[in-house]
């Protein structure tokens, strides 16, 4: 997908400058369509001068300049922004929202008597490698092009799904938001094991890393269930069932559950917050 509508992009940490990378490197837009602005001075250089794009400071001078406009900053500051573009936000525009737990009613009570056009999306942390997963939910006004544009975009760091109810974005921000996290101290788990039993770090590593992320790309491409993929590897009587008789006694499954439900729960906190 090639788009000559001019991109804007509100904050350059490591999300925002994900999004940019992602689009520059899918040729979804060139960098003459390309805004973005950024606070600290030192980043606003790096930008500029990694990306060839124009970086700024002044929100509401460059959304004026734009048909899509990505607000890539942290939930407590939010509202911050949304009262910057007060004067320049309008039915011509469309703001896509990347912050954990605002809603597009909350987006959109900043501009009232105006039919915004809002699409909220939630990413994660592996789309720095441009292998993320990111769930979007269109908000009241959004049109089918405008989420078939914010698909688009997000389909250039990692897969995308869209949710058909708000509310389940703070699930999607417990399973894939906080995700990673959770897969991470797994593969910590699974390397300190090994070098506990005389694998050296860098060895137990690789094999821990490799592993899972075999793992999903078998579960992803076979297209199998996970609990018939499992019993693949788990032979009657055999290792792997040992294994996973301890991980029963440690109650692993109930665990991580509890761990996404938590997430959910605080993604929720920080919205009404």
């Amino acid at each position: 997908m090639f788009t000559d509508k001019t991109i804007g992009v509100i904050g350059t940490g490591n999300m925002g400058e994900v999004m940019l990378r992602g689009l520059l490197t899918a040729d979804t837009t060139d960098r003459a369509h390309l805004l973005a602005t950024e606070m600290l001075s030192d980043r606003r250089t790096f930008i500029a001068e990694t990306y060839g794009i124009e970086v700024g400071t002044d929100n509401a001078a460059m959304v004026r300049r734009c048909d899509i406009v990505l607000l890539a900053v942290k939930p407590q500051n939010i509202d911050k922004v949304l009262l910057e573009l007060v004067e320049v936000v309008d039915e011509t525009k469309l703001l896509i929202s990347i912050a954990a737990g605002i809603t597009t009613e909350f987006i959109a009570s900043f501009y009232p008597n105006r039919d915004v056009r809002i699409v909220r999306v939630m990413p994660n942390a592996p789309a720095l490698v441009l292998t993320g997963a990111a769930a979007l939910y269109p908000g009241s006004h959004a049109t089918e092009r405008d989420l078939k544009l914010a698909v688009g975009i997000f389909e250039t760091t990692g897969k995308t799904v869209v949710v058909s109810n708000e509310a389940l974005m703070d699930v999607v921000t417990g399973l894939s938001g906080s995700g990673p996290a959770f897969v991470f101290m797994m593969i910590e788990a699974l390397s300190d094991a090994g070098v506990q039993m005389g694998l050296a770090r860098k060895v137990a590593n690789l094999l821990a890393a490799q592993t899972v992320y075999g793992a999903a790309k078998m579960f992803l491409e076979t297209g199998r269930h996970a609990g018939e993929l499992r019993d693949l590897v788990a032979t009657p009587g055999g290792t792997t069932f040992a294994g996973l008789r301890a991980l029963e006694k440690g109650v692993f499954r109930s665990t991580i559950m509890d761990a996404v439900e938590a997430a959910a729960k605080k993604s929720v906190e920080l919205g009404k917050k």
